[in-house]
């Protein structure tokens, strides 16, 4: 069986992460969505709310699971059996980190290989720091998150403005 770990902050879950969740979990039997719990970054959305919004925007995925973690992601990895790391690029920006990265994780663990996904065209810009700039002065995200993911975000930018 083939199980791979797609994570990031996903703070908040956008059209362009359900673009490589939808296209990898048609490639590997299982897909574990890994719901970064970063305590050097300052995420909009608790760990919790990005687990709920994942779930209920990965519902029809029925090899889509979501699990939260933090430290190392090989060894959350190797705590949930997954042999791939699954990363999206827009830019080749993107792939210099990125591969960076792999090749630490790989350093780290050579049995948890990396693939990267190119982003679908229509997704390429697409970044969850803009979306929540938008969002923050008002501007219309539907066309760039989930209804859901949507209604959440400017919920939660009003109860930021009333601070």
């Amino acid at each position: 069986m083939l199980r791979a770990i797609y994570p990031g902050s996903f703070d908040p879950v956008t059209y362009g992460h359900l673009d490589i969740m939808k296209r990898t979990s048609k490639i590997v039997d299982e897909l574990v969505v890994g719901v970064l719990n970063n305590n050097a970054k300052m995420p909009l959305f608790s760990v919790e709310e990005r687990v709920k919004m994942l779930k209920e925007v990965a519902k029809d995925f029925t090899n889509v699971v979501i699990v939260p973690f933090d430290g190392l992601l090989v060894d959350f990895a190797k705590k949930m059996e997954a042999g791939l790391i699954i990363r999206g690029l827009r830019a080749i920006t993107d792939f210099e980190y990125e591969l960076q990265m792999s090749q630490t994780n790989h350093k780290l663990e050579p049995d948890v290989e990396t693939m990267f996904l190119t982003t679908s065209i229509e997704y390429s810009y697409l970044s969850s720091t803009t979306v929540k700039e938008i969002a923050a002065f008002g501007g219309e995200i539907s066309q760039f998150v989930p209804e859901a993911v949507a209604g959440m975000l400017v919920e939660k930018m009003k109860a930021k403005r009333r601070v």
